[in-house]
């Protein structure tokens, strides 16, 4: 089944080889986008998946309306502020702040450098490092043909942040990156890529964030690669604005005995869809991907996550927990896929929701395909109001309106909170659940 949808004229041919010969870029970054652009125009040709985004109304979604910033052709990033969550609130080995597809500013402390660690731009390093990058960048990860927002974001990326550890290296200290977005009608096409050697080890926040109340287009890309015996902690806690439209292909590559650690926050945007797929590809592989969500008004945050065990005695376990208020809507589908080698695996995945109104919505599918005949995959799904007599017995004790539910929602998300090691993580979910009830109530 084809539908013909035009390319936005913001977008189009001549808008792309404009971009193209603005940029100062290795032939083999060239060539990546120019197949990307050819997909993305064949793309508009046919149908979205309809598995993962049936649910998800995109028709407020106008992509000509969005464009992209002066700054990606001029080089410079704009001084903009952003209110952020977690930025400002510890010491970190190193810190990159992007704005509109440029980077506003960046550091890494010397002692972190001398280990032989990478961060910084991306665009910087498939120039100074083209090998490394070429190897990893849309290659094992994410799939730039997967459909036309992978596409899209293949052609007209960015850079973004860039993390490589070294064989054997630890690095205690968290880094942390931000991208923002300034402007209305901004379109940004950031990308983050993390490579971790065999036995290496970090730790890397990073966050979203829109400049006041503009509007905004996010198409965006995350690949996690862990090799043999590394150890990955990663956050993204999504804070666009309410006038935000969010989409992102996300994926983790998991080698033999390496353990990755994924927390996701969903707190804002208008509209926000990720596809979100972790690859256990050896034996001994471990992976725990982590979900709070948290929706008001009319948002609507959609997830769709993969669990793939290619090798024998691997390990997934996802747990996701969302709020949802006012006429707001979350939709989750997961899927646990085996493969028939992959002997002894040991998958789970739960999606848990709180209903906060009568006309807030979550659509939690969770699904299983296996082809071994030795495993553990096991999977559910629960969705249920704020408890008025909990709510009434802890009034009882002194407790207002307002801390009652308060105490009610923490406690609910607090099952996800307790598995992330990181007490800036923990530290921000809980301030910004409580700024998020005290939205209307």
């Amino acid at each position: 089944m084809t539908k013909s949808i035009p390319i936005p004229a913001t977008f189009n041919s001549e808008v792309f080889a404009e971009f193209i010969n603005q940029r100062q870029e290795p032939q083999w970054v060239s060539q990546l986008r120019e197949r990307a652009f050819v997909e993305y125009t064949e793309q508009h040709q046919m149908e979205l998946d309809p598995e993962e985004y049936r649910r998800v109304d995109l028709r407020a979604l106008r992509p000509q309306q969005y464009k992209l910033p002066q700054s990606v052709l001029t080089q410079q990033a704009a001084n903009v502020n952003f209110t952020t969550l977690m930025q400002d609130r510890t010491e970190y080995a190193g810190a990159i702040v992007h704005v509109n597809g440029r980077t506003q500013s960046c550091r890494l402390n010397e002692d972190v450098k001398n280990k032989g660690i990478l961060f910084g731009n991306l665009a910087d390093f498939w120039n100074s490092h083209p090998e490394l990058v070429k190897k990893y960048l849309l290659t094992k990860a994410v799939d730039p043909a997967k459909d036309r927002f992978a596409s899209w974001h293949t052609a007209f990326m960015t850079g973004g942040t860039f993390l490589y550890v070294p064989r054997n290296v630890t690095l205690s200290q968290p880094l942390y990156s931000l991208i923002g977005t300034s402007g209305d009608g901004t379109a940004d096409f950031s990308h983050t890529l993390v490579i971790l050697e065999e036995g290496a080890e970090a730790t890397l926040l990073e966050e979203t964030s829109s400049a006041g109340n503009d509007t905004g287009l996010h198409i965006g890309a995350v690949e996690l690669i862990l090799e043999q015996g590394s150890r990955l902690r990663y956050v993204q806690l999504q804070n666009w604005n309410e006038r935000q439209f969010h989409i992102a292909h996300q994926g983790g590559r998991v080698a033999k005995d390496a353990a990755l650690q994924w927390t996701v926050g969903g707190l804002g945007a208008r509209i926000s869809h990720i596809h979100q797929h972790v690859h256990l590809d050896g034996p001994g592989a471990d992976a725990q991907v982590n979900g709070v969500n948290f929706a008001v008004d009319r948002q609507v945050l959609s997830y769709y996550t993969q669990q793939t065990h290619h090798a024998p005695h691997t390990h997934s376990d996802l747990l996701y927990k969302e709020v949802v208020r006012d006429r707001s809507r979350v939709i989750w589908r997961g899927m646990i896929k085996v493969d028939e080698p992959a002997q002894l695996t040991d998958g789970y995945q739960r999606n848990d929701a709180l209903m906060m109104s009568a006309d807030a919505r979550v659509d939690a599918i969770p699904g299983l395909e296996i082809e071994a005949d030795d495993v553990r995959c096991t999977h559910g799904a629960t969705a249920g109001q704020v408890d008025d007599d909990q709510v009434m017995y802890c009034m009882t004790r002194g407790l207002s309106r307002f801390e009652a539910t308060h105490m009610i929602v923490q406690g609910f998300f607090q099952e996800v909170i307790d598995r992330i090691p990181v007490e800036i993580v923990r530290e921000t979910l809980a301030i910004n659940i409580e700024k998020k009830l005290g939205l209307g109530m």
